[in-house]
């Protein structure tokens, strides 16, 4: 009788050449036995530490053919150099340097304005092209629902929407709850306009003033304000300029952000 063996080696283990990639502070890769992806904090004593977009650690044994780097079996080795200075991107995740920039993914991100779309491509833009997620503006959401069934969210093409003024019994409110979508994910912040969602010292104001129902909230603030009201894409661009990284945002709109990347890019 023909006796078999099961071959019980995982694809990413079997022997072919691979390059072997030195473990350099910052370089991202994934084990693809856990499915765990981070950034390189350090290596010793044969393993290697990876810190993942959320902080959290795991340190790996470094195996020969033990890790995947954009997609591709590699060996990590250690760095010939000493450690490289670590350095964060705006949105407070581990920098990659030299990292290229992922084809876009099927799935969106989908924002109310102009200006909402120019903050998170400044305080999140790095996190947002090593994830491949392209972030458009609706200029407004009074036909969100269908503007989500024309997208046709699926399991391979997630629709993330961040919405202005979320809350219970606004109008923005009422839209949102018409988004039944299981892959689709309206998320927002409290504040009228995405200017309030940049905190108040940082610009260099006690806080946002008021604005009468009723009247524009941009030019009434602008107003109050004395600033120039007859052109407040040009204060806008002013207060962007303001904005270094996340710590200048308030808590409401990073945790909405960052609850829309994860969705986009869930496995």
């Amino acid at each position: 009788m023909r006796q078999y063996s099961a071959d019980l080696t995982p694809p990413w283990k079997k022997s072919q050449p691979v390059p072997e990639v030195p473990a350099d502070p910052g370089l991202v890769v994934e084990e693809p036995g856990t499915g765990f992806c981070g950034a390189v904090t350090g290596c010793e004593a044969g393993t290697v530490t990876l810190e993942d977009r959320f902080g959290k650690r795991r340190a790996f044994p470094m195996e020969p053919r033990g890790f995947l780097l954009e997609g591709r079996v590699v060996t990590l080795v250690r760095p010939s150099s000493g450690p490289a200075r670590r350095t964060r991107t705006a949105s407070g995740s581990v920098a990659v340097p030299g990292a290229r920039a992922r084809v876009a993914r099927a799935g969106r991100i989908y924002v109310e304005g102009r200006h909402d779309a120019e903050l998170v491509e400044k305080v999140w833009g790095d996190d947002l092209r090593i994830e491949g997620v392209v972030v458009e503006y609706l200029e407004g959401v009074d036909d969100l629902p269908s503007i989500v069934a024309e997208f046709a969210p699926g399991p391979d093409a997630r629709l993330g929407v961040l919405v202005d003024h979320l809350v219970p019994g606004s109008k923005e409110w009422r839209i949102a709850q018409d988004v039944t979508s299981e892959h689709a994910l309206v998320v927002g912040h409290p504040y009228i306009d995405v200017w309030e969602a940049v905190k108040p010292a940082s610009v260099g104001i006690e806080a946002w003033p008021r604005v009468p129902r009723g009247q524009d909230w941009k030019t009434g603030v602008c107003r109050a304000l004395g600033w120039p009201s007859e052109n407040t894409g040009a204060v806008w661009q002013a207060i962007l300029a303001r904005v270094g990284s996340y710590k200048d945002l308030e808590p409401e709109l990073l945790g909405s952000v960052e609850r829309l990347i994860d969705h986009v890019t869930a496995p």
